[in-house]
């Protein structure tokens, strides 16, 4: 199993009246893990045809403890769970702290669809992103 791992860092300013990383902010982590993992990383790779476009069809936050912005990254483990032609979901561990022993904070999962911007219109999975995508495939898949 894959697993891709991006390093993000909450700001202060994330946090709200309670002190934690507030919903709003938490999904912006998760779209920088995203970034790091679909455009980064896959242009790396050969795979870079999801920066011309990729929409967020489904997103589902679980909570299991706070998340603080105390000047430390904190770990984003992402997995493939399912992959089909004109789609793919993400999932999401997300640690308190910049190690896989560091307390998770969130789960999440990310239904994405590659979408042509010219169009309009969602497009299929090249070759290229399936065999990129399969690389973090979870066991489940």
């Amino acid at each position: 199993m894959g697993v891709f791992i991006a390093d993000v860092r909450p700001r202060w300013s994330d946090m709200d009246a309670f002190g934690h990383v507030n919903h709003a902010n938490t999904v912006t982590l998760l779209e920088e893990a995203r970034v790091d993992l679909l455009f980064n990383e896959a242009a790396r790779q050969g795979a870079g045809g999801m920066t011309r476009g990729v929409v967020v069809a489904r997103l589902v936050v679980d909570y299991h403890a706070p998340l603080v912005a105390n000047g430390r990254t904190v770990r984003v483990a992402m997995t493939v769970r399912e992959m089909r032609p004109a789609s793919f979901t993400l999932d999401y561990e997300v640690h308190s702290g910049p190690s896989a022993e560091d307390p998770v904070a969130a789960t999440a999962e990310t239904l994405l669809v590659p979408y042509n911007t010219e169009s309009g219109r969602p497009r299929r999975l090249t070759e290229e992103e399936r065999d990129f995508l399969a690389a973090y495939r979870s066991n489940g898949a």
